[in-house]
């Protein structure tokens, strides 16, 4: 039986979505639902889609869908996957979840209560080079610490994203959550123990961040430091760019590659890639997707990783704010307690 899409939105990533779902051979995208008419008109023509919609409730009263790919500002998410998820439909939810932790737990009990599952797009998850160096990982033996960027250099959003009403927050919540979800995922979905972040908004006129540094300590030991941005001046790599430093060794992403002692493993994957964010890896994002929905498996990542960065971005924030770290899992140790004082 061929599952039965709807995509809420009809931007950029809606578009991404779109695309991966027509390759889908039991998949078949029927209905948008967008704000603006001539957005949504504009969008169903390229794809040919049948049937358009205002809105997710006008979505759900109609019927006669499966799931919902929702990639509208974030400010909608939570209320947009709730209602569908209470109806009995599938969910995928762009990053970030939601606005808040609170949101977001609002979000998987509506998936729980209704027995609908709720994926959260964090998409190089299904990158081939995450996934190689996922796999090699094992060879570096206990990570110590991890490096990651999500900036966008000489360039930034506009619209929705630069609005905190809309966006819930900045570079942070757009670009450094592909960082931080990339190093969680390599390190084995580790909880967080404590996060420090200094945020500031420099190269823009906006009230939401442009330029940010975060500390996470998780645990079994590891601590990854991550940069987000918009119109940074320079970044020492592209999107998701992990590094990861182990006692036995070094991995890191875009160049894609491990250094065991002297010798080097070169996958061969190409770098600078011919376009650094493949559709390849949105096509196996919802491709997956369908497979959790036909065998009723839980998606990973779910609701329980989409909350686990939603607490990091908000402990982010409110550190920024403090100017101290913040505690999500744990207390601070003695260690902890003598470095920070």
């Amino acid at each position: 039986m061929t599952l039965k899409f709807a995509i809420a939105g009809a931007g950029y990533i809606a578009a991404i979505h779109a695309e991966a779902l027509q390759r889908q051979k039991s998949a078949e995208l029927v209905a948008v639902v967008e704000k603006f008419p001539e957005k949504r008109k504009t969008f169903a023509r390229k794809f040919g889609i049948q049937n358009e919609y205002e809105t997710v409730a006008d979505l759900l009263k109609d019927g006669g869908v499966d799931a919902l790919i929702i990639g509208t500002p974030n400010a909608l998410h939570a209320p947009q996957a709730i209602a569908a998820l209470l109806g009995g439909v599938h969910v995928m939810v762009e990053k970030p979840m939601a606005v808040t932790v609170r949101e977001a737990e609002k979000m998987i009990a509506a998936g729980q209560k209704s027995g609908a599952s709720l994926m959260v797009a964090h998409c190089w998850r299904f990158d081939k080079e995450v996934r190689w160096l996922k796999f090699q990982a094992g060879k570096l033996g206990q990570i110590i610490r991890t490096k990651g960027y999500g900036v966008h250099v000489q360039w930034g959003p506009e619209g929705w994203f630069t609005q905190k009403k809309l966006a819930g927050g900045g570079a942070l919540a757009d670009m450094g959550i592909h960082a931080l979800d990339t190093a969680r995922f390599l390190l084995g979905d580790p909880r967080p123990i404590s996060v420090y972040a200094r945020l500031g908004t420099y190269y823009r006129n906006f009230d939401v961040d442009d330029t940010g540094v975060v500390l996470v300590n998780w645990e079994g030991g590891a601590c990854s430091y991550i940069e987000s941005g918009w119109w940074q001046p320079h970044a020492d790599g592209p999107e998701a760019a992990t590094q990861l430093y182990g006692l036995q060794g070094f991995g890191q992403l875009f160049p894609t590659c491990l250094q065991l002692g002297k010798k080097t493993v070169d996958p061969g994957f190409p770098f600078p890639r011919p376009e650094h964010g493949l559709q390849s890896m949105y096509d196996d994002q919802v491709a997956y997707f369908v497979k959790c929905i036909r065998s009723g498996s839980t998606p990973i990542p779910g609701g329980a990783e989409g909350l686990v960065n939603m607490q990091v971005i908000d402990a982010a924030y409110q550190s920024a704010r403090t100017g101290k770290a913040v505690f999500i899992h744990a207390k601070p140790s003695n260690r902890e307690q003598a470095i920070k004082e």
